[in-house]
């Protein structure tokens, strides 16, 4: 390809007759163009343009024209890098989240192709066009699958990044593809509301709803189910409605606790401290550690130190970093499912009570014996705290009224081989019925008076949510229509699918641009970037191209169909001109962020800036309320 970088070709232009009047095309000019494709490199292209002898025209008003196939099958009108390069730099920048700087050097290494990361992001969004063209011109297609498998659960759900650049994603559950994605301001129902209806419109009704906990979400999904008059499950998702439990349970005694840690500063003096004392073991740190395995095995020889300074000081050192090391004991389903604070706390009485025991005969070193009353010292601003102890007492017990929730609904269980979502009809009935007696024991166990306050309140606060969600938590077995066989379907009891998609694409994003906070990456990520994924699934690809190296030969005839369109529409009227270019997906009429990216770009003007100071500046008296 390099050795023909630059070739002069000529792109064969049929000399069909008119097809409006049959007469002969004679040449109207002859063009060059430089064309970019992984099958042929960089090339120059000679193509002749045939125009009608008669100078006929289309509806639309435009010449009869003849262009060279050769070329529009492979390049875009006007471009110059083809479909080919396109979806090339779409699927490694979007699905493989390579940077702009590594595709760039791919191009030119592996296939000869020049291109500036500018043209590579222009590329990018040009790939995500035709993708989302595509997906809704296979709509028909993809609904007809859909219903063939015997339908289709809706997963609906929100995203965003510290506030901004909020993403709504509709997925249909069994097959795992995402239906369709938008840009919303603010998780708002009025904003949902017409996603769902589009959905609906294009893919059919789905046969139940799986959603989150939120207040607009709630009210849009029973919008929807009520104007549409769907007899279909609306559920909430098991994982949110026990986080929404578990945070309200755990929330404010976890912040207190924090608060009074903070205060200690206990953690602070504990690296202090383990820092000192590596410095002070210095280069002897392999013989220390090797100290402390041995110590770790002598656990029933009495509560002493190693009489060696070094060991000892290393056993502290170590000591020390037990403490700090509380993390370990987490799991990645994070709070309120762990409670790491807790496990500190826990950590920092152990410790306490076992320098108190190593004390009583304490090492002859005196570093060592220092390090350890050190230690002694700042454990004991945690395990002496009453205060703290009470605020840890009202935590575990919410903490177990929170678990004994969690075994009766049966998700997230402590053991990784338990399952956490039922497979079975009987499993789904028999969970329902242990909630319902659950329930009723806890009612019979709430306190009416007395002084069991704080109990009283966090069983409430569990009633209330079962009041409030409980006719949500069950439904997921779905008679599935005679056409398709008949029988049942049991769905999914969360929206861990979509959750996991989420935390998928921001992994993706954070290695694509580089950065942690994903903020402005979230505001600028065009919504069709959702549909990306899909192209994992092989049978979402075989239903929209045949396959991913027939995608560009599928733009390139959406293409053509627009040409078409275009040749045999009527012109529009002339006030149609003054429509949005994004006319299909219009604007929305209700801006219901705080500060959106557009609205920020006004008020950081230096003019605002210069206004208001000259208003503030100004000798004008300022107006008083009336009394």
């Amino acid at each position: 390809m390099r050795a023909t970088r630059g070739l002069l070709v000529s792109a064969n232009t049929q000399r069909d007759p008119c097809q409006t009047c049959g007469n002969t095309m004679v040449v109207e000019k002859t063009l060059r163009r430089h064309v970019s494709t992984l099958a042929h490199g960089y090339l120059e292209v000679r193509e002749t343009v045939l125009v009608c002898g008669e100078r006929c025209r289309h509806e639309n008003g435009s010449l009869v024209r003849l262009r060279s196939e050769d070329i529009s099958d492979i390049v875009p009108p006007g471009g110059v890098f083809g479909y080919d390069v396109i979806v090339h730099v779409g699927l490694q920048r979007l699905l493989f989240h390579r940077q702009r700087e590594e595709i760039q050097q791919d191009l030119e290494e592996e296939h000869g192709i020049t291109a500036s990361t500018g043209a590579i992001s222009t590329m990018q969004h040009r790939f995500l066009t035709y993708l989302e063209d595509l997906h809704l011109a296979r709509a028909p297609v993809l609904a007809k699958a859909l219903a063939e498998d015997g339908g289709w659960p809706l997963h609906v759900d929100a995203t965003c990044e510290d506030g901004r650049g909020t993403l709504l994603v509709l997925l249909a559950g069994r097959c795992r593809w995402v239906l369709a994605s938008c840009k919303i301001p603010t998780e708002r129902a009025d904003q949902i509301l017409p996603r769902l209806r589009e959905v609906a419109d294009r893919f059919g009704d789905p046969q139940a709803v799986m959603r989150d906990l939120g207040r607009a979400m709630i009210s849009a999904v029973a919008s929807f189910v009520e104007e549409r008059e769907l007899p279909i499950p609306v559920l909430s998702c098991h994982f949110h409605f026990l986080q929404d439990v578990g945070k309200g349970l755990l929330g404010a005694a976890t912040s207190e606790l924090r608060e009074m840690l903070r205060q200690t500063g206990v953690r602070m003096r504990l690296r202090t401290l383990a820092r000192n004392l590596g410095r002070g073991i210095g280069l002897d740190i392999d013989r220390a550690r090797e100290a402390v395995e041995r110590w770790q095995l002598q656990s029933g020889e009495g509560h002493d130190l190693p009489a060696d300074p070094i060991s000892a000081q290393a056993v502290v050192r170590s000591l020390t970093q037990w403490v700090l090391d509380f993390p370990a004991q987490s799991t990645p389903r994070r709070f309120p499912f762990d409670r790491p604070l807790l496990d500190f706390y826990d950590r920092c009485v152990s410790t306490a009570r076992a320098t108190d025991a190593f004390l009583r005969n304490p090492p002859q070193d005196g570093a060592a014996r220092r390090a350890l009353r050190r230690l002694s010292r700042a454990l004991d601003l945690v395990a002496s705290s009453k205060p703290m102890a009470d605020t840890v007492a009202s935590l575990r017990m919410r903490a177990a009224l929170f678990d004994e929730l969690r075994a009766t609904i049966r998700l997230c269980p402590s053991s990784p081989t338990d399952h956490e979502t039922a497979a079975t009809p009987e499993e789904l009935r028999n969970i329902q019925q242990e909630l319902e007696a659950w329930e009723k024991d806890l009612r019979a166990r709430r306190p009416a008076r007395g002084p069991a306050e704080d109990r009283r309140k966090a069983i409430d606060l569990v009633l209330a949510h079962l009041d409030r969600h409980g006719d949500s938590l069950f439904g997921h077995v779905i008679q599935l229509p005679r056409e398709v066989g008949g029988g049942v379907r049991v769905l999914e009891r969360t929206n861990n699918g979509e959750e996991t998609y989420f935390r998928d694409m921001k992994r993706g994003e954070r290695r694509r641009s580089g950065r942690k906070n994903l903020t402005q990456d979230f505001e600028r990520l065009p919504p069709q970037a959702a549909l990306v994924p899909n192209l994992l699934k092989p049978d979402y690809v075989a239903l929209l191209c045949g396959s991913l190296e027939d995608l560009p030969t599928a733009f390139a005839e959406l293409d053509a169909d627009r040409r078409k369109v275009m040749r045999n529409t009527t012109p529009s009227k002339p006030e149609a001109a003054t429509k949005p270019k994004n006319s299909r997906h219009p604007r929305s009429t209700v801006e219901s962020a705080s500060l959106p990216a557009a609205d920020r770009r006004i008020i950081r003007a230096a003019a605002m800036d210069k206004r208001i100071k000259a208003a503030a500046q100004s000798r004008a008296p300022r107006l008083r309320r009336a009394g």
